[in-house]
């Protein structure tokens, strides 16, 4: 009687076998069992239409000696009677798990690396030859693809140079993995700051915001943990030594080192240096920062391109409405002679009014009558006189001319505003998309379980926020 886990040898040559899983072990960088295991895999297949019952058989390899053995009763069946097509057959599922297997390596080495700078050598053009996209060796094995949107404007690179960028995203694609590159990411400038500036990396100092035109300007928010260094001073470094080497990556992107605060005043202050402040205004109902400047100030708010201001609303999660010294006392003089229409109301009542924080009727109205009786000398019937005529007439405030405004809040789908330091939804999120598969040697034949891998979800989308930078 025959058992159905007798053992046989199946006439292949052992040592030819050790040599071969030597060979592309070494060239692939992969376990030996992984190797093994994808053999006797192969082997399994290529021999189901030579018996009657397939599911009875399997190939197992000595690991030690390398005999190959048939578990089984396969009815006297070698190697040479499998015919050329079960070894082609055999041959082709070989490279396909063995390639599987290189792609989880390399999924598994990278995926925790997302977030992190990647360094290569530029391998070859893709696309437009004048906005080409980039293929990037990296450590000699694997291919990285930069896209062109993902590389700073007017920045280019020829074969052979070697590039720094922010790995962005690892994903599987067919049997191999792709890996996408970028420069113009703000988390880019944070790894080069935390790369050039211990006291980042040793949590001495800490990045709370960046906002970034990529290949023009950066605004980089920090503050420090210890009152004995200075956050601003240990960034820029000895004579600029530390902040010149990141513009020098960036190819002269400038950079702002804006000193921190939780007070949204304070941060916008020292969000729109260089230029001077003469008052701030807060709306936190509408998210909007009003803004006076001396005249002189105006153009170093606003900055070049706009860039200053637009930075800085962003920055700070407020809108910008940056006026003029004139053109608030111009407004302020007109909103006073409004107050003034009321019946009642001399100019000194006027002025208390606009100073209690009303600038129009609206205000007022929505308000109701505690804060306006709240006002010094306000009695009763002034205040019941003023309230009648605001439901009467609720106008909204007074427009400035030229005023420049610059989008910088952005409100959550749930009404809340982000604030300052928050990231926008997915900006960044670098895990979201990653396989949770787990692989290695000792789970060798559950990862060539499936021949085919499963499609890795995307994670969400970059929220881009357009030019917002309009001057009305």
């Amino acid at each position: 009687m025959k058992s159905a886990e007798k053992k046989k040898g199946v006439g292949m040559d052992a040592e030819m076998i050790l040599r071969i899983v030597e060979s592309i072990s070494r060239e692939k960088n992969l376990e030996k069992e992984v190797i093994f295991d994808a053999i006797e895999q192969a082997l399994s297949i290529a021999a189901r239409r030579k018996v009657d019952d397939p599911e009875a058989i399997s190939f197992k390899i000595d690991r030690e000696s390398g005999e190959l053995q048939l578990v089984g009763d396969a009815q006297g069946l070698t190697i040479d009677e499998l015919g050329r097509i079960a070894a082609q057959t055999a041959k082709q599922v070989i490279i396909q798990k063995v390639r599987e297997a290189e792609r989880d390596q390399i999924f598994d080495e990278y995926v925790g690396r997302k977030g992190d700078i990647a360094s290569g050598i530029v391998q070859r053009f893709e696309g437009y030859s004048e906005a080409p996209n980039l293929v990037i060796n990296i450590e000699g094995r694997v291919e990285a693809f930069f896209p062109r949107k993902e590389q700073i404007f007017e920045e280019r690179f020829n074969i052979g140079d070697r590039v720094r960028a922010l790995l962005l995203d690892v994903k599987k694609q067919g049997q191999r993995v792709k890996l996408i590159l970028s420069r113009t990411h703000p988390l880019f400038v944070k790894r080069l700051f935390e790369i050039e500036v211990p006291e980042i990396s040793d949590r001495i100092i800490e990045i709370k915001a960046i906002e970034r035109e990529p290949g023009y300007r950066s605004k980089v928010a920090v503050v420090s943990h210890d009152m004995k260094v200075d956050c601003v001073g240990a960034c820029v470094g000895v004579r600029g030594s530390r902040i010149k080497g990141i513009i020098d990556e960036l190819n002269g992107e400038k950079i702002d080192i804006v000193r921190w605060n939780e007070s949204p005043e304070i941060l916008i202050q020292n969000a729109l240096k260089p230029a001077r402040i003469s008052s701030i205004t807060l709306d936190y109902d509408r998210r909007v920062a009003r803004i006076v400047v001396p005249d002189d100030q105006l153009s170093l708010a606003i900055g070049k391109r706009g860039q200053n201001v637009r930075l800085g609303a962003k920055l700070c999660r407020w809108d910008f409405y940056i006026i003029t010294e004139t053109q608030e006392a111009e407004w302020r003089g007109k909103t006073i002679a409004k107050f003034k229409e009321i019946e009642g109301v001399d100019d000194e009542l006027a002025y208390k009014i606009f100073d209690a924080g009303f600038d129009c009727f609206s205000d007022i109205n929505a308000a109701g009558p505690e804060p306006i009786m709240g006002i010094k000398d306000m009695n009763v019937e002034q205040a019941a006189k003023i309230i009648e005529h605001v439901q009467e007439h609720p106008d909204p405030a007074l427009e400035i001319q030229d005023a420049v405004f610059a989008e910088g809040s952005y409100r959550m789908p749930d009404g809340r505003y982000l604030e300052p330091g928050e990231p926008r939804p997915g900006e960044y999120d670098f895990g979201s998309d990653a396989e949770t598969e787990q692989t290695s040697a000792s789970s060798a034949a559950a990862r060539f379980g499936e021949l085919f891998g499963d499609t890795v979800p995307e994670g969400p989308k970059k929220e881009v926020l357009g030019d917002i930078f309009a001057v009305k």
